[in-house]
Formats: structure tokens, sequence, C-alpha cells
């Protein structure tokens, strides 16, 4: 498992985020699935609207990557050898899948912040800016993901 950015090339941090996009529509779709209790109505349909905006950072990320000829990861087998994030474990309740949702949004929100220094160093100001985009997309989950905590 890799969680060093500063010791990767920008292709394998780019790389990290598709596997950490990957495991989190997975994740996500279980707690869509399983999610139970009063909250069920406003998790469940959150939980569609998050796995479809993992989906689509997912796909932006290998494109980019296809863009400036690097190679997307495209397997399971490779994700979990590179996510920096659990799957879930199948026992969450409602307001630990939210915990976790925190938790994991927070740490690539911090992944990202790594990763755009790598694509400015390198000169690569549209992965920087894309991602930049990403960024604060994850850091509004969070705040949104804490207030429904309360």
């Amino acid at each position: 498992m890799m969680t060093n950015t500063t010791t990767l090339t920008l292709e394998q941090a780019l790389n990290q985020q598709v596997a950490n996009f990957s495991i989190l529509y997975v994740k996500i779709h279980n707690y869509h699935w399983y999610v139970k209790g009063e909250q069920f109505f406003t998790l469940h349909a959150k939980f569609e609207e998050l796995y479809n905006d993992v989906t689509q950072k997912t796909d932006e990320i290998a494109e980019r990557l296809l863009a400036i000829k690097g190679r997307p990861f495209a397997t399971l087998k490779e994700y979990m050898e590179i996510a920096t994030i659990a799957e879930a474990t199948g026992k969450e309740d409602a307001r630990g899948m939210v915990q976790s949702l925190i938790h994991d949004f927070s740490a690539v929100s911090k992944e990202l912040h790594d990763t755009i220094n790598l694509a400015e160093s390198a000169g690569d100001h549209p992965t920087a800016d894309m991602l930049i985009a990403m960024q604060a997309d994850l850091d509004k989950h969070v705040w949104m993901l804490e207030s429904y905590l309360g």
C-alpha cells in the first residue's frame, strides 16, 4: 500500500486515486444497499449521489492519465495493491458509514493536495486544475457529512 505521495511519480499518484475512487465506488454502493434505520431514505439517496460522483472522478483521472501518455489501472487487483483507503467491513451502521466516508474523503483530499503539487512541479497545470476541483468537491462532501452528523 503506497501512502507517501512525495516518493511517487505523477502517474503513480494518479493511479492511486483511480484505485481509491474505485474502492470508494464499491464501498458507497455497499452503504447504499445496506443502510438501515430512520435515516434510510436520506442516506440511500445521498450514497447514490456520492457513488455517481466518484464514478465521474475515476473516469476523469483515468482519461487524464491516457491523455498524458500514462496507463490507468483497470483491475481490482491493481486497485487493492495501491489504494490507501479500505473497503467497507459490512458491519457499519448508518452513523459508521457516514463517519467512514468523512475519513476517506478527508484522506483522499489530502492526497490530492500532494498530487496537485506533483502535477504543478511537472508543469502539468491541466492535471493540477482538474485535481483542485476534485479536492474542493471532496472538502464539500466532508463538510456536508459532518453537518449531517451534527
